[in-house]
C-alpha cells in the first residue's frame, strides 16, 4: 500500500510539509525566515564534508553531519553580525553562498563518481520516491516516508516538550533568559532540527520545496491568526492542502510535482493576503469603506447640530450645503443623507434637514470631549 505511487508521493509531501510547518512559525516570528534558505544551501557543504570523513552518502550520520553544517552556517552569520561591521542580511548573503560554493567545489573535485548531485539536492524528484523502498517489520515502504516520518516525530516531540520555552523565547527572549530557560540553546536546537529536516527532505523533494514549506504555510497562517498554536495548526493544514492540490494539478497538467506543490503554497498565501479576515486586502477595503461611511454620517450629525439653532440654519442644514461647504461630491452627499435618514438620525422632507432625537444625541456625544 505504501509503495503505491500516489500514496507514496502524497504521504512524503505531507510529512515534509508538516515537519517544516512545526518549525516554520518560530522562524517567522523571530524574523529569521531566510535562515532556512541559508541552511538549505549550506547543508551541501555538510553532506560533502561528511562523505569525505566517513564515505557515507546517506543514513543518520550523514543527516547529523549535514544538520550541523546548517548550525555552523547560522553561527558564522551571527559571528559576522556581532562584529558590528556587517548587518545580518549582508552576513547571510556572505556565509551561505560561501558554504554552498565550497560544497559544490568539493563535489566536483572529490566526488565526480559518487551519487550526489547538486540538481537533486536543490530540486529533488518526489515523483520517484516510491521506487526507493525498504522493509520495516515486514512492511515495504519508501525510504523518504521512513526518514520524513522519523523527522516529523522528532520535530513534534521537540515542539511539544519545549512549547512554553519556545513560545516565551520567541516573543521575549530577555524574559526567557531571566527565567533560566536558555533561549539561545533552544534557538540552536530549533536550527539543528531545521537543518536535519532540510537534509531529510532534500533527496525526496529538494531544498526549494522545503524552503517553500517552512516559510510560506506559516506565513499564510500568520495572516489568519494571532495565536501561536493556531498558527502551527493552520500552517500544517495549509501544507497538506498544498500537497493534495499541487499533486492533482501536476498530474492533470503533466508538470513538475514539487514545483506545483510549491506554487500552491504561494496560491494559498495570496488567498490569505487577499481574503484573510483580519489583514486581507478585501476585508480591509470593506472596513475602510464602512469606517468612512460611519464617519461621514457623524460629520453630518455634527454639522447639522452646530447650525441647528443658528441664524444660518436655512442655509447650512440643506443638501446643497453639504456639497458647497463640506466639499462632498453630489453622489457622496446624497448617499450620506440617505444613510442618515434610513438610520433614523435625520428627517428630510425636501427642505431643511432636521435632526431626530437619536441624531441629536449622537452629535452631542461626539462634541462632548471638545466642550470640556
Amino acid at each position: 500500500m505504501l509503495t503505491d505511487p500516489d500514496i507514496a508521493i502524497l504521504l512524503t509531501g505531507i510529512l515534509v510539509g508538516c515537519a517544516s510547518a512545526l518549525l516554520g512559525p518560530f522562524l517567522i516570528l523571530r524574523q529569521n525566515a531566510m535562515l532556512s534558505d541559508a541552511i538549505s544551501h549550506a547543508i551541501v557543504f555538510g553532506i560533502m564534508l561528511t562523505w569525505l570523513l566517513t564515505g557515507l552518502v546517506s543514513g543518520p550520520v550523514q543527516i547529523l553531519g549535514a544538520g550541523l553544517s546548517g548550525v555552523l552556517c547560522v553561527w558564522l552569520i551571527e559571528a559576522l553580525t556581532r562584529t558590528g561591521r556587517i548587518k545580518e542580511d549582508a552576513a547571510i548573503g556572505l556565509v551561505f553562498p560561501a558554504l554552498f560554493a565550497a560544497g559544490v567545489l568539493m563535489l566536483n573535485v572529490f566526488a565526480r563518481n559518487v551519487h550526489i548531485d547538486v540538481h537533486t539536492v536543490l530540486l529533488g524528484e518526489i515523483g520517484f520516491v516510491w521506487l526507493d523502498t525498504v522493509a520495516v517489520a515486514g512492511i515495504e515502504m519508501p525510504n523518504a516516508v521512513l526518514w520524513m516520518g522519523a523527522v516529523f516525530l522528532v520535530n513534534l516531540v521537540f515542539v511539544m516538550l519545549f512549547w512554553k520555552e519556545l513560545k516565551l523565547g520567541t516573543f521575549d527572549p530577555t524574559l526567557a533568559a531571566a527565567f533560566g530557560l536558555h533561549p539561545r540553546l533552544l534557538f540552536y536546537g530549533l536550527l539543528l532540527l531545521t537543518s536535519i529536516t532540510a537534509v531529510a527532505a532534500f533527496d525526496a523533494v529538494g531544498a526549494i520545496l522545503f524552503i517553500a514549506f517552512i516559510i510560506v504555510p506559516p506565513a499564510t497562517a500568520y495572516l489568519l491568526t494571532d495565536r501561536l498554536a493556531w498558527m502551527v495548526g493552520l500552517g500544517m493544514l495549509t501544507s497538506v492542502a498544498s500537497v493534495f492540490a499541487g499533486y492533482a494539478l501536476a498530474v492533470a497538467w503533466d508538470v513538475s510535482i514539487s514545483g506545483m506543490m510549491a506554487l500552491m503554497t504561494g496560491a494559498f498565501l495570496m488567498a490569505a493576503i487577499t481574503f484573510g479576515p483580519r489583514y486581507g486586502l478585501v476585508p480591509r477595503a470593506w472596513r475602510y469603506r464602512a469606517d468612512r461611511e460611519r464617519n461621514d454620517v457623524r460629520a453630518l450629525m455634527v454639522h447639522l447640530h452646530t447650525h441647528e439653532s443658528g441664524s444660518d440654519r436655512a442655509e447650512e442644514n440643506v443638501s446643497d450645503a453639504l456639497i458647497t461647504h463640506l466639499n462632498w461630491p453630489e453622489i457622496r452627499a446624497k448617499t450620506v443623507m440617505r444613510r442618515a435618514v434610513n438610520s433614523g438620525l435625520v428627517l428630510h422632507d425636501g427642505g431643511v434637514l432636521e435632526l431626530t432625537d437619536q441624531g441629536r444625541d449622537m452629535a452631542r456625544t461626539l462634541l462632548e470631549p471638545w466642550r470640556r
